[in-house]
């Protein structure tokens, strides 16, 4: 029977092939840190090639640098939505693949961005991304949902948060092949030599085209994962070979399942279950019922990733801007010696605040839970934000440039140990096998939306002369702290804790509405509200 099936998955100790999966499953998330923290550091290297005229100095306009992370979140929003939605219907396997394929087939065809002319060759490496987008987006909600769906009850947050750390490591390799990169073509040019165009151009094709070696040597562990239990029990209803699937890689002990034994879906999750087929009726998507049901929690997830997205892209995105005036060299014409001390600084705050913060989730995630890691995630980056932003002027004093640095490095680990992570948890949760997937991109293509918002906006709201006009720093500085309260009150007033529960506990409204949460309270006093006036006027007729 499948209750026997899911509550095997839920009481499975940790084995081998749970860390087997966090690193295929993560290498994903490693594919989308690397893209994405690589553009601005390759982008010192493509002024140097393209915009080496008068009138750029060497320096890719703002506006050119965010529309090429805007196009590549943009394809994310479109992988998301449509991997999200093939992984309920065909499979999480079927899918999980391709997406895969596209991802190493866009890293290695930026690498080869067609044409001499800077139009063209833009042009073309937007098109790359646009599709690098597309892969790394499907991968978001089928990396998760298969997490979810292998782990038990009591480790699942840290497993699920453990595949999204592969996001720090993914920045730090960025990083260090970007150093690694420009330290040995700066060498062979004959520093101090002025570098060739011809090889600046071959550097950072090279530093893109690197990006799709993890992600190409997992391809083979992801064709052979089999489709995980839940969804061959819950969704395909055959629940002998979920049994079967489950015995390849875990070692549970579970008596023989006879292959014509019959799963009723109706029937109603007890408190008593840890794991049972959930669904109440067989409603679709796109209905009253599940809007009825799931319709809050799905815009509790999306509310929230969309709020952290604005923060921590914008945050990433354009960080050698922020502390760029004070921390950076000054301007040279050596491409090579500019793009090595951004990734120096990028790999230290890697190292000293985004990793630290993603280990410290996987390790408080299912101690603390996931709603108060949130909130204290967005109140903390608030805090920072407003700390490092108000007085962001006065930090260029010569002995304020370190306590400026440590804040800042404080809007990352906060954000890792707080709401980039669990809003990528959580709606792996909730929902209910069969639109588990579907809701989780849904969740992640909002978040997306939020990231572009912030890449797109964040040019406006500082102007290109910053360096001389410090004080207009502050303004995106206090709008992103701005969001982050309002990400905490939203957390608080609608997100739900999932924390110790099964899957099929977790997507019952009844059971989990009220745990610990400000929801909770909303709902229990619009129940007050509504009920105490009939009681009293029963108890009036009573004493009457």
């Amino acid at each position: 029977m499948a209750l026997k099936v899911l509550s095997s998955l839920d009481t499975a100790k940790i084995q081998y092939y749970h860390f087997k999966a966090i690193i295929i499953a993560g290498m994903g998330l490693f594919t989308d840190a690397y893209d994405l923290f690589s553009i601005p550091l390759i982008m010192k290297l493509i002024g140097s090639v393209y915009y080496a005229g008068p009138a750029h100095d060497q320096q890719v306009p703002a506006l050119v640098t965010s529309a090429m992370g805007a196009i590549a979140l943009l394809g994310t929003v479109i992988g998301q939505l449509v991997f999200g939605r093939l992984g309920d219907l065909l499979g999480r396997r079927k899918v999980y693949v391709f997406a895969l394929l596209i991802m190493v087939f866009s890293s290695v065809g930026c690498g080869f961005s067609m044409g001499r002319g800077r139009t063209c060759v833009l042009l073309s490496l937007g098109l790359f991304r646009f599709s690098l987008g597309i892969g790394i987006g499907g991968d978001y909600p089928l990396s998760a949902t298969i997490m979810s769906e292998f782990a038990n009850k009591r480790t699942r947050g840290g497993f699920i948060a453990a595949v999204f750390s592969m996001q720090g490591f993914g920045i730090l390799a960025s990083s260090t092949v970007t150093m690694v990169v420009c330290a040995v073509f700066n060498s062979a040019s004959g520093y101090p030599k002025k570098p060739s165009p011809e090889m600046v151009d071959l550097a950072w094709r090279l530093i893109l085209m690197i990006g799709a070696i993890p992600a190409g040597l997992t391809c083979y562990w992801r064709m052979m994962m089999p489709e995980t239990p839940r969804y061959t029990a819950l969704v395909e209803k055959n629940v002998a070979q979920a049994a079967k699937d489950m015995r390849k890689v875990l070692r549970v002990p579970m008596s023989p399942i006879p292959e014509d034994q019959e799963y009723d879906e109706k029937v109603p999750i007890t408190p008593t279950a840890s794991a049972n087929p959930a669904s109440s009726s067989d409603y679709p998507l796109l209905s009253k019922e599940f809007l009825a049901r799931h319709g809050r929690d799905l815009f509790s997830c999306a509310l929230a990733w969309f709020l952290v997205d604005v923060v921590f892209y914008s945050n990433s995105f354009f960080q050698s801007q922020i502390y760029g005036p004070q921390y950076l060299p000054p301007h040279n014409k050596n491409a090579y010696e500019e793009a090595f001390q951004v990734a120096k600084l990028q790999a230290i705050l890697a190292i000293c605040s985004a990793i630290p913060g993603y280990f410290a989730a996987v390790f408080f995630i299912d101690r603390i839970g996931r709603v108060t890691i949130q909130i204290g995630g967005f109140f903390f980056m608030a805090i920072v934000l407003f700390a490092i932003g108000i007085p962001y002027y006065s930090y260029w004093d010569r002995h304020a440039k370190a306590g400026f640095m440590f804040l800042y490095a404080l809007t990352f680990f906060f954000s890792n140990f707080g709401p980039n992570t669990t809003t990528f948890i959580v709606p792996a949760e909730l929902f209910p096998a069969r639109f588990r997937s579907t809701c989780h991109g849904i969740s992640g293509a909002a978040g997306k939306l939020g990231a572009i918002v912030g890449v797109v906006a964040f040019p406006w709201a500082s102007p290109d002369n910053y360096h001389q006009q410090g004080i207009r720093m502050i303004v995106p500085l206090v709008l992103l702290g701005l969001v982050s309260l309002v990400g905490c009150i939203t957390t608080y007033l609608f997100t739900r804790e999932t924390m110790g529960r099964s899957l099929e506990e977790n997507e019952n409204e009844d059971q989990a509405s009220g745990s610990g949460t400000g929801w909770g309270l909303v709902r229990h006093f619009s129940f007050t509200r509504c009920s105490l006036p009939k009681l009293c006027a029963n108890n009036e007729v009573a004493d009457g």
